[in-house]
């Protein structure tokens, strides 16, 4: 806005956003309007209040998701979220395998049950035995 203000001037702003997400290309991390505040020592709301333009750009490059570059490496939090959507994977997996494991206990218990019944009922049976004559 004005020199009288304290604010810095626009154009400054802009191209300190311009480098910033220059950079934030370049790295792969995501540009951050309270950055770019920080370097003028300006709060959030402060920031947003005087360069509403300049803070809706940085938000919508924020949003836009990354180029996919073939020699880009993934950023420790894209680490991060992989490794934990792999674990979720795995333990959805563990789980379905133990619930499969419980229903297969309960058959072979209840099968027992039956076998043992079975074999109860067969040592009540009197064994034909050939008549001697």
């Amino acid at each position: 806005m004005t020199g009288s203000t304290g604010i810095v001037s626009e154009e400054r702003v802009r191209q300190a956003m311009e480098e910033m997400l220059k950079r934030a290309q370049e790295t792969g991390q995501r540009p951050s309007v309270l950055a770019l505040a920080r370097q003028f020592s300006l709060s959030n709301t402060t920031f947003r209040r005087h360069f509403p333009d300049i803070a809706r750009e940085i938000s919508q490059a924020r949003a836009a998701p990354p180029d996919e570059r073939e020699d880009a490496r993934p950023t420790a939090y894209e680490k991060l979220v992989a490794r934990n959507a792999k674990l979720k994977r795995a333990n959805q997996n563990q789980q379905a395998l133990l619930r499969l494991a419980a229903a297969e206990v309960q058959r072979l218990a209840l099968l027992n049950a039956d076998l043992l019944e079975a074999l109860e009922e067969a040592r009540n049976v009197t064994p034909i035995r050939p008549r001697s004559r």
